[in-house]
């Protein structure tokens, strides 16, 4: 019995024999890749080659692969190639090497546009579907733990709560002031510009007035509250999902949804509002600058014109869209912090679409209540 790998290469005539003996094994490695390699000209040469493997003592994957890839050789360029002398005991093994990478993806016929659009449609309706379920789930999570607090009021964490108040009331107030001051501002100054050409530029103010504390202040604040903190809350939870904080809560006991995410999700109902009511005197201090300065209506003409032109109603209206909409955005941002997976992608992707659905979900909110206030006649 060969200790050593060998191989012998035969010509004859344009058949090229090889016939392996001794032990094709992993522990002969580099014995066995400097064989393949020294009988690689001569395969190249010959129109056909044939294996011989009745000499081969011991056999594992590793030499199997090696003749296989010299088979492979000679069938790369039209040439036959087959192996004989296979004994009974290595014949599953190199059956299984043989099929090693043969699977050809079949050539894909051209797609139907038509199916190509309904099956898209279908895996949109079965993730809508899923994601309405989940916004059930953590609302339905939520109100049993409001229940919760209601009966034991001091398993309120007060702590947690006024702390997500400072990060995303207090903390927020300078970036929406300065946004809604210049919305209100280039509302004003647009209105200037074109009620001038028909002589109606006392009507700017009713415009400013009635858009900034019906639509514009709330909307605008909820979109940049859904950008700022709902994509944080995300993040953290996402974070402490990663690192099996969350099922470390779950072992020791406590509720998830207690401890983290009615906090931020009540933070987020009683800020919201309080931001709007800022951004809305922000918009309207924006539009009164801009009736001075590029109107020539002073301040005393702009504040008696406000007064005409909007109500106590008009106030309600924006206010009571704004604790469903933080709402919406605390369950969206929560829920989707959950379904992070264990990786930094997962984070990113799920961090990208609460801000996505928080933001579509309250402009489909405001339109939704635009319709109810006009039905009652509000």
């Amino acid at each position: 019995m060969n200790h050593e790998p060998l191989l012998h290469a035969t010509p004859s005539g344009d058949v090229l024999k090889l016939r392996p003996e001794g032990p094709w094994t992993a522990a002969n490695v580099v014995t066995l890749e400097t064989l393949s390699r020294q009988v690689g000209a001569d395969v190249d040469r010959s129109r056909a080659v044939t294996l011989d493997m009745s000499g081969i003592s011991a056999l594992d994957t590793l030499g199997a692969w090696v003749l296989e890839k010299l088979s492979r050789r000679a069938a790369s360029s039209g040439r036959s190639a087959e192996f004989v002398g296979v004994a009974d005991h290595f014949g599953g093994l190199m059956d299984e090497v043989r099929q090693v990478n043969r699977h050809t993806p079949a050539p894909s016929a051209a797609p139907n546009p038509v199916l190509a659009r309904l099956g898209e449609l279908g895996k949109s309706t079965v993730g809508a579907r899923e994601d309405i379920t989940i916004f059930l789930q953590m609302l339905g999570a939520l109100f049993m733990a409001i229940i919760g607090v209601l009966r034991r009021p001091r398993s309120l964490r007060l702590t947690s709560l006024v702390y997500q108040l400072y990060r995303i009331g207090w903390q927020a107030i300078p970036i929406v002031t300065l946004i809604t001051f210049l919305i209100g501002a280039i509302i004003a100054q647009q209105g200037f510009f074109h009620f001038r050409r028909f002589g109606a530029e006392s009507y700017t103010v009713d415009m400013v007035g009635i858009l900034v504390l019906r639509e514009l202040g709330v909307l605008i604040v909820a979109i940049m509250v859904a950008g700022r903190s709902g994509s944080a809350y995300t993040a953290e939870l996402g974070s402490m999902k990663m690192r099996e904080e969350i099922d470390a809560l779950s072992t020791m006991g406590l509720d998830p949804v207690d401890v983290l995410i009615l906090p931020r999700v009540a933070a987020l109902v009683i800020a919201l509002p309080i931001l709007t009511f800022i951004g809305s005197i922000a918009a309207l201090y924006g539009g009164g600058l801009v009736a001075q300065f590029y109107g020539d209506m002073g301040p005393a003409i702009y504040i008696a014109r406000l007064h005409e032109a909007i109500s106590v109603t008009h106030f309600e209206v924006g206010i009571l869209k704004a604790p469903f909409m933080a709402l919406v955005i605390g369950i969206v941002a929560c829920s989707e912090g959950l379904r992070v997976k264990g990786s930094a992608e997962s984070l990113g992707r799920q961090t990208t679409t609460s801000v996505v659905k928080s933001i579509f979900l309250v402009i489909v909110l405001d339109g939704l209540f635009a319709i109810f206030f006009a039905s009652i006649g509000m």
